[in-house]
């Protein structure tokens, strides 16, 4: 693959998606595009580049820039937000006006184990919650792994990652070697495909937002525009949770940690949403 190419890969799926291409990442494209490559019957990612600029292109740049866009979950993954949901959804309840939904987003869902997490701990806190009203949402770049969420179907490997047996009895039915989340569950969960560079107003007000381990793949105005965007879609008393890795610390103002929380991956903002 020449310079060339590379860059104008790279520089398409950065506009598209955020995500920055270092140099040490050619590996990765032939990796991940090798699929597109055959089903195109491009000779190499010279051939793709050149494609990518000729009229026509879109739905093969959508197809690039998803394969290129990580996607890795799990149930509960990194245990602690989950911990502290747990703890902070009953206040977000009581804080809120009666028959008032309670608004949960989880931002680059991927196959949709983080969102049916949540509605887990959202059944088990029902009675607390006094029948509250939920409503969860999960966005992801790639339709291919959207519509993998809307199925709830999943492997054993991927239910043995991080899911505790007696949620697994209680909230899923086996099919052979996979299985399926309950109705009950899936009827919590809303999909969709949503870009994180969109602009995202006409989702309203969030209680709890979810947007981890994304950050690391953006550079710092990318981190900027999406925390930005964000914190327009938290309520003023909600909570936003990133990656163990990721900060906002010299990137924005507008969100702030929670008191009494080690690290900077539960968050507040500082001014209310946008409505």
């Amino acid at each position: 693959m020449s310079p060339a190419a590379f860059n104008t890969i790279a520089t398409l799926v950065r506009a598209r998606s955020g995500i920055v291409l270092g140099e040490d990442k050619g590996y990765m494209l032939d990796t991940r595009l090798s699929g597109i490559l055959r089903e195109n019957r491009l000779s190499g990612l010279d051939a793709l580049a050149a494609k990518l600029q000729g009229v026509g292109a879109e739905p093969l740049a959508r197809a690039v820039t998803e394969a290129l866009t990580t996607n890795e979950s799990s149930f509960f993954r990194d245990g602690k937000p989950f911990d502290h949901l747990r703890g902070v959804l009953p206040k977000l309840a009581a804080a809120r006006s009666p028959g008032q939904r309670l608004r949960i987003w989880s931002a680059a869902c991927s196959t949709g184990q983080e969102a049916y997490s949540v509605a887990m701990i959202l059944s088990d806190l029902a009675a607390q919650l006094g029948g509250r009203p939920a409503e969860i949402l999960g966005t992801d770049l790639s339709r291919e792994v959207v519509a993998r969420a809307q199925e709830g179907v999943f492997t054993q490997f991927e239910v043995q990652r991080g899911l505790p047996i007696q949620m697994l009895v209680k909230h899923f039915r086996q099919d052979g070697t996979r299985w399926q989340i309950s109705p009950a569950l899936r009827a919590m969960v809303r999909f969709e495909q949503g870009n994180l560079l969109d602009n995202h107003a006409g989702r309203g007000s969030f209680d709890v937002i979810f947007c981890r381990n994304v950050l690391i793949y953006f550079d710092a105005p990318t981190k900027r525009r999406v925390l930005e965007a964000l914190a327009d879609r938290l309520l003023p008393d909600g909570v936003l949770y990133l990656g163990g890795a990721e900060t906002v610390l010299g990137i924005t103002e507008r969100l702030v940690p929670v008191t009494g929380e080690r690290g900077p991956h539960v968050l507040r903002g500082r001014q209310g949403a946008a409505g």
